[in-house]
């Protein structure tokens, strides 16, 4: 955040800036367009493979779809903890970091991907408007599980990690 947004902020809302601002929702939606043509590839696959979608469509309640969503929830935790991002995210140039810039943890890492439920309400509208409306840019399942979303470059530790029994 540059100086005179800082003083801007301070001005309008009567708050300090924050230590950390999370990168808005452009870059992030796509991110998030690349890991959904990922996974609308992934449904096709295992769809074809089934015999339980057609290309077009997915049954929900199928032994595929139940797969398919243990994928997913997997996908984010496991690429969010190990690599910083998913691979849409990484794609992009941003990476997902916890209020001190560390890596995150699986505790971090599950919380925010279980509130992607809620944030991926609406096709994302749900968490575009909560990162709109923070000083921090953060939607739901970052301010729960106190991570930003940011610029690969931007990453830098601030200070030494929070205990996991002290972050929620």
């Amino acid at each position: 955040m540059g100086r005179i947004q800082e003083g801007a902020l301070s001005m309008v809302t009567g708050m300090t800036p924050p230590a950390r601002v999370g990168e808005g929702v452009g870059m992030r939606a796509v991110a998030t367009i690349i890991d959904i043509v990922i996974f609308w590839v992934i449904a096709f696959v295992i769809g074809m493979i089934t015999g339980e979608g057609d290309g077009a469509s997915f049954a929900l309640g199928t032994l595929s779809s139940c797969f398919l969503f243990i994928l997913a929830i997997a996908y984010y935790v496991v690429m969010e903890m190990q690599y910083g991002g998913t691979i849409g995210k990484l794609a992009v140039g941003l990476r997902v970091v916890r209020e001190d810039g560390a890596k995150l943890d699986f505790q971090t890492a599950i919380v925010r991907t279980l509130l992607r439920v809620v944030d991926g309400l609406f096709f994302y509208l749900i968490g575009a408007i909560l990162v709109w409306t923070s000083p921090t840019n953060q939607r739901l399942g970052d301010r729960v599980a106190k991570t930003f979303v940011v610029k690969k470059d931007a990453v830098v530790a601030t200070a030494a990690p929070t205990p996991p029994e002290q972050r929620f």
